[in-house]
């Protein structure tokens, strides 16, 4: 199915919905919730998956498994999806939490040819054995660290998701524990409590998933002057040490 809305074809008994989407440019789809699992594959381009919990990068060519009932929001740059919407029974090893995956080329035509399965009309056997065929694919699937967590408490939260919507070199932890209404020694503890990392490691961590999306239209050394780092070369030596990829290959992806 193509440009189908979910809620048109929920009820259909049965365990796989397969729904490919054309988003216009810098998409922002809000906040929302399925009650099915989702297998979230970007085509094309480069979204941005944010949870209560979290916030993930997802290059093109890669995909993010989002749990049932789980509340989130994605802003598309230039996307096209090949979804796959999934009744939690027919995949109890699904992840908790979301995770940016890798997909093999296999998956990848697989994908797109059941975006021509409508179970609307019934399912055949061939689409019957292509579903399921896809089902065994996404148990085989190698995640990417592709993400920052997101504190719970309300004003780190908001520090954090301000700083992904527009990362800013000038912010140190003076001025986060200032916004914060703490001392910069309690909000450093804090902050580490929760999300597991310093202030300054996650902001850096924050920076570099920036770059993803950056990288669809700019050099690596363009984008690494923009993000303040001195050379290319250190942008891309702490870039690769992140996400054990490195730039110029995620940007052919993000592309």
């Amino acid at each position: 199915m193509r440009n189908v809305r979910l809620a048109e074809v929920d009820a259909l008994p049965v365990a796989v919905l397969p729904i490919a989407t054309v988003y216009p440019p810098d998409y922002l789809l809000g906040w929302h919730e399925h009650r099915r699992a989702q297998f979230l594959y970007a085509a094309t381009g480069t979204m941005l998956v944010e949870t209560e919990h979290g916030a993930w990068t997802v290059p093109g060519e890669r995909a993010v498994l989002v749990p049932p009932d789980t509340r989130h929001q994605v802003r598309m740059f230039d996307v096209e999806t090949n979804s796959l919407y999934i009744d939690p029974a027919a995949v109890p090893w699904w992840p908790a939490a979301c995770q940016v995956v890798e997909v093999a080329s296999l998956l990848r035509e697989l994908l797109l040819a059941a975006s021509d399965i409508d179970p609307r009309g019934g399912l055949n056997s061939r689409d019957e054995v292509l579903l399921e065929l896809i089902l065994q694919e996404t148990s085989r699937l190698s995640e990417v660290p592709l993400h920052v967590p997101i504190p719970e408490a309300a004003p780190l939260a908001g520090l954090c998701r301000r700083y992904l919507a527009d990362p800013d070199l000038a912010v140190d932890n003076r001025v986060w524990a200032r916004e914060a209404g703490m001392s910069e020694r309690t909000f450093t503890r804090r902050f580490r409590e929760e999300v597991g990392m310093s202030p300054a490691a996650w902001r850096s961590r924050a920076r570099l998933l920036a770059a993803i999306p950056l990288l669809r239209h700019q050099s690596v050394t363009n984008v690494a002057a923009r993000l303040g780092y001195a050379t290319p070369a250190a942008f891309s030596y702490a870039f690769t040490r992140a996400f054990q990829s490195s730039p110029s290959s995620l940007r052919l992806r993000a592309s």
